[in-house]
């Protein structure tokens, strides 16, 4: 018998009070230990259908499978012990450091209810070392830069031992070096039992760095697989209106160069 995915979409629709349709009859499944990219226009539904993943959006219709079970039937505090958030920003840090941010990533699994334990000082400790922020340990997060900022709050999901993790825009406010930084350490996180799921624009950066592309357009899944057969010209022309050349570099990677706008209005 095959193995259950890590995690699959059945059908999930999400539709909003105004009757605003974000995700409509989206259906994938991804396997355990892989980078995959979330990619496609403002407005998609791409942070929409993470949201709806780990429940923070009520599902309209259809399902979301985790391990073969369903989340409709879970708690908040389940689903946190199986998925992690690593959001584009903090939006609110108390003033709260950088040890005592990347320990919120173990309350889902805390034994004692005012207290850690050593083992969870100890996977702190080894987070912070990882992603090369153990030398801030100390430093309110207010105080970060955005790159220090992307890589305590992976850190932090990082220690709550999911199975799944959901990465909303990680390199939206990081200039080149550190959007290079980041997506290397989500490479490097993955493990043979977790998947990482990247929502990002920067297209050509998931062709490059993930496993599985999925891409989507009004809402719709457009097309799911790997990078280098399903991110083509035809593809981003459809998807984004503009006209791009994608190819391999003389290091064998793929890349997406835009060239022009060919949308229905002109400037």
């Amino acid at each position: 018998m095959d193995e259950a995915p890590l995690l699959e979409l059945r059908n999930l629709n999400k539709v909003y009070d105004d009757g605003f349709h974000a995700v409509r009859d989206v259906s994938f499944s991804l396997p355990a230990g892989k980078l995959v990219g979330l990619i496609g226009p403002n407005g998609c539904g791409k942070s929409t259908m993470m949201r709806c993943i780990n429940k923070m959006h009520p599902i309209t219709s259809g399902d979301v499978l985790i391990d073969g079970r369903s989340v409709l039937d879970q708690s908040v505090a389940e689903i946190a012990r199986q998925v992690a958030n690593v959001p584009a920003e903090l939006k609110n840090s108390f003033g709260l450091t950088v040890y005592e941010t990347v320990m919120l990533g173990r309350y889902p699994h805390l034994r004692n209810l005012w207290w850690e334990t050593e083992e969870d000082e100890t996977e702190v400790v080894e987070a912070m070392r990882k992603f090369g922020v153990q030398h801030l340990q100390d430093r309110q997060i207010n105080m970060l830069s955005s790159g220090e900022m992307q890589r305590v709050l992976i850190a932090k999901a990082y220690v709550q031992n999911p199975r799944l993790m959901l990465v909303d825009e990680p390199t939206s406010h990081l200039d080149m070096k550190y959007k290079l930084n980041v997506m290397e350490y989500l490479r490097a996180m993955v493990r043979q039992n977790m998947t990482a799921l990247v929502a990002e624009h920067d297209i050509s950066l998931m062709a490059r760095y993930c496993d599985l592309c999925v891409i989507m357009k009004k809402g719709e899944l457009v097309a799911i697989g790997n990078p280098r057969e399903v991110i083509t010209e035809d593809l981003v022309r459809d998807v984004y209106d503009v006209v791009a050349n994608v190819g391999l570099d003389k290091d064998g990677e793929i890349y997406v160069l835009p060239k022009r706008f060919v949308g229905d209005y002109e400037l």
